[in-house]
């Protein structure tokens, strides 16, 4: 969820692939700057190369820049132009949601599919999670929601995929970018423990 405040990203924790698990802790969410974070769906191997592919990339133009950080408009314009470069040699099969703060502009958040589209939206969802949570954002998302409201549609949307879904998505993780940068609020299966 996106707003002029907060930015809220969630995803749920598993890696799995056919009809098995292997991982319930993985952290889907990955850090792009002080102040921003993309969510990544899709299979593992594709999920961590383009994470850091994008995370390293944008380090890289940061330090040939005397430290000059991207807009979270330029970081998504960044990520859209490299899916859809890469879609004519290796595609990546990656969905995803980046959001970040600005101190001008406040909070932004980009939904980007594996074809290279962007668009900025207020809220967003990736896969069969957008099913059942697009209709709670569409909702309950307001123009100046504060993070604790935020949070709470989230968690809602979390509570959906748990009673209604039909592939049982246990645990999840949440984290917030606003002025503060980016900080994970709540997780259920914690990332650290490999």
């Amino acid at each position: 969820l996106g707003s002029k405040h907060p930015v809220v990203l969630a995803t749920d924790q598993v890696n799995a692939r056919s009809i098995l698990m292997y991982q319930q802790n993985l952290d889907k969410i990955a850090e792009l700057s002080s102040h921003s974070a993309m969510g990544v769906s899709g299979p593992n191997c594709d999920l961590v190369n383009f994470s850091e592919y994008v995370s390293k990339n944008l380090k890289l133009i940061e330090l040939s820049n005397d430290g000059q950080k991207l807009s979270t408009h330029a970081q998504a314009n960044f990520c859209r132009g490299e899916l859809a470069k890469a879609i004519r040699k290796g595609p990546y099969q990656v969905n995803i949601i980046l959001g970040g703060y600005d101190e001008k502009k406040g909070g932004s958040m980009y939904v980007m599919d594996y074809m290279g589209s962007c668009v900025k939206q207020n809220y967003g969802a990736q896969g069969y999670a957008s099913n059942f949570c697009l209709s709670i954002m569409d909702r309950d998302w307001d123009e100046g929601m504060n993070e604790e409201q935020a949070v709470k549609v989230v968690e809602h949307c979390i509570q959906e995929l748990k009673m209604r879904f039909l592939i049982n998505q246990s645990n999840f993780i949440i984290k917030v970018i606003d002025k503060e940068g980016v900080r994970t609020l709540k997780f259920d299966a914690d990332p650290a423990d490999n």
